[in-house]
């Protein structure tokens, strides 16, 4: 089993700890097999699926994971991409690779989740009239 029930609860209250620090939306995507040739094309494919396009500051990111295909990919939304470096995303794939590489696959998330939500408080600070435009639980296909 890639993540227990606890592990799921877990990884919704990273979410929702590190979304008090940001203005952006955090979501993750799971599921058993990539259909796709590249993990970065699903992953964006997921995004605009899931509606993420449509946070009023373009400023969703979702953490993808292919279980089988032992893959995963981040992508930032474009208010995201046109305010950060390119390498923004570097350090928080770097984390989650090594914890998955100790099948410790929700601590990678967590860690990630948490990295990305201080990453983002720089570039998209907690408004003090912010909604959570997305569910903070895990989304399966």
């Amino acid at each position: 089993m890639f993540l227990t029930e606890n592990h799921k609860k877990n990884i919704v209250e990273a979410i929702k700890k590190a979304e008090l620090r940001t203005s952006g939306e955090i979501k993750i995507h799971i599921e058993q097999s990539n259909p796709k040739a590249s993990v970065e094309e699903r992953t964006v494919e997921m995004f605009h699926v899931l509606n993420m396009h449509e946070t009023k500051e373009r400023n969703g990111v979702i953490i993808y994971v292919a279980v089988e295909n032992r893959q995963f990919a981040i992508f930032g939304d474009e208010g995201i991409y046109n305010a950060v470096p390119a390498n923004f995303w570097d350090s928080t794939k770097d984390i989650i690779r090594e914890a998955f590489k100790k099948s410790n696959f929700d601590e990678g998330l967590i860690a990630g989740i948490t990295l990305a939500g201080e990453q983002l408080s720089k570039f998209f600070p907690y408004q003090t009239n912010d909604t959570n435009e997305l569910s903070d639980e895990i989304s399966f296909s």
